[in-house]
């Protein structure tokens, strides 16, 4: 009898994946911003004492990215994460007003979002996929939005309808149906099931190549560049989305319906948009070089950022112009993130990167919104706080013009894909001359 071949497993694997990075990340992430002005009225904290506990958790976690992610499977990542996550919503739900509880919670939380966040699902796309990376990794990220507007709909329902403890039990509840999804229909890598990447026996498993050792990775512009530039936009992109509802109110928008009906309206078209983002520049991102669409989409999120202040009340028009340019730069950005890294340092050192990329770049998405609480604070107004988040956002853009160019993802040969190392070179005896014995290539 004639064997026939399994059919391919890995967009089977990205469904899945959809579905547990929504959950893990898409829900929690854009929407516990809701609960802040909450947070301030029940305990009567200020507004800096609600958004520090972000970024104190994401100091005090910074080590779990390089210590846990290369050592576990991205299937015990995500099972250990969501249940993190879970135990940290509920805990702000049952917490009193004490604020050292309150941050405990959040280092929770992090250790959470790090573990079962974008590190693990990024990998698994990364291992599965090769020629179809930038499609298949534009549908994992469409997860998160999606799963996470259907949250904004549910935490505004369910807090109206009960109360802000209800609702956050509930969620922390949601975290564990991510499980039956990892347990029965994800897989780490082809080779686990017999396969190969993309499907195809011509194009190698990931897994053979020695990965670059974290020191040469420190000693090289473009790993330092990219770090800049990823920190500087989602730090912008941190500020924008934990600020955008004091930026209303702040506005004009009244406490309680009005606010939450604003903030409702702008994050569902963000996550919406940010659905088209990332699957037009997943597409983009397979035909042409990925260095350059993502110059393209941080220069994009950087121009809407003042669109922001000219919300007002009655003013429709200005809330979508903002909340669909935002959004869909917003998505691609982070989507952008492991495709450029693979490019640049080859999939086998993906763990390695994104393991310090992804903790750093949180420090800013947390941090630089605390900097800007202060600033609000310090002038009464929006103005100064966001102007300085525009600036740090076109630096990001000039730190990621600065990387070095690599060819487009259709013009590499399948089977050739560099495994690590600075962009193709010719052949000279000064790159042998430099070259370092571990095999990674010349340093840039």
């Amino acid at each position: 009898m004639e064997h026939r071949p399994q059919p391919f497993h890995g967009w089977r694997i990205t469904a899945a994946a959809l579905v547990t990075f929504g959950i893990s990340v898409g829900l929690p992430y854009y929407n516990i911003g809701f609960f802040y002005d909450y947070f301030q009225r029940s305990f009567g904290w200020q507004r800096s004492d609600v958004t520090l506990g972000f970024p104190l958790a994401a100091l005090l976690t910074i080590w779990v990215g390089p210590v846990v992610i290369p050592r576990f499977s991205p299937r015990k990542l995500i099972l250990a994460g969501t249940a993190c996550t879970a135990a940290a919503l509920a805990g702000f739900a049952c917490m009193g007003p004490r604020l050292a509880v309150y941050y405990a919670f959040w280092i929770v939380y992090m250790a959470g979002y790090v573990c079962s966040g974008s590190i693990p699902h990024q990998l698994l796309i990364s291992y599965w996929f090769r020629r179809h990376r930038g499609k298949a990794m534009g549908i994992l990220f469409a997860g998160v939005a999606l799963i996470g507007s259907l949250g904004s709909f549910l935490v505004t329902w369910l807090t109206h309808l009960f109360d802000m403890r209800t609702t956050l039990l509930a969620l922390a509840a949601i975290m564990f149906v991510a499980w039956p999804f990892v347990i029965l229909f994800i897989r780490d890598k082809p080779g686990d099931v017999g396969q190969f990447v993309d499907g195809d026996p011509a194009t190698p498993s990931p897994a053979g190549p020695r990965p670059i050792p974290v020191r040469q990775l420190w000693c090289r512009r473009p790993f330092w560049l990219l770090l800049a530039g990823c920190t500087c936009s989602i730090g912008a992109i941190g500020a924008v989305n934990f600020h955008m509802k004091f930026i209303f109110l702040d506005a004009g928008f009244a406490n309680g319906v009005a606010a939450d009906s604003a903030w409702r309206t702008a994050s569902v078209l963000i996550l919406w948009s940010s659905i088209a983002g990332r699957l037009l520049m997943g597409a983009l991102a397979d035909r042409f070089s990925r260095e350059l669409v993502m110059i393209a989409d941080f220069f994009l999120v950087a121009l809407t950022i003042p669109l922001l202040l000219t919300v007002q009340p009655g003013s429709g028009f200005s809330l979508y112009c903002f909340a669909t340019l935002f959004g869909f730069g917003m998505g691609a950005d982070y989507m952008l993130i492991p495709l450029v890294a693979a490019e640049q340092f080859g999939v086998d050192s993906l763990p390695r990167v994104m393991g310090i990329i992804v903790p750093v770049t949180v420090l800013g998405q947390s941090w630089f919104p605390y900097v800007v609480s202060i600033l609000r604070d310090t002038r009464g107004d929006y103005w100064l706080p966001m102007s300085a988040v525009l600036a740090v956002a076109l630096a990001g853009s000039l730190a990621i013009v600065a990387l070095p160019r690599r060819p487009a993802p259709n013009l590499i040969p399948v089977g050739l894909e560099p495994t690590a190392g600075p962009p193709f070179q010719p052949f000279s005896h000064e790159a042998v001359r430099h070259s370092n014995p571990g095999g990674t290539g010349p340093d840039p």
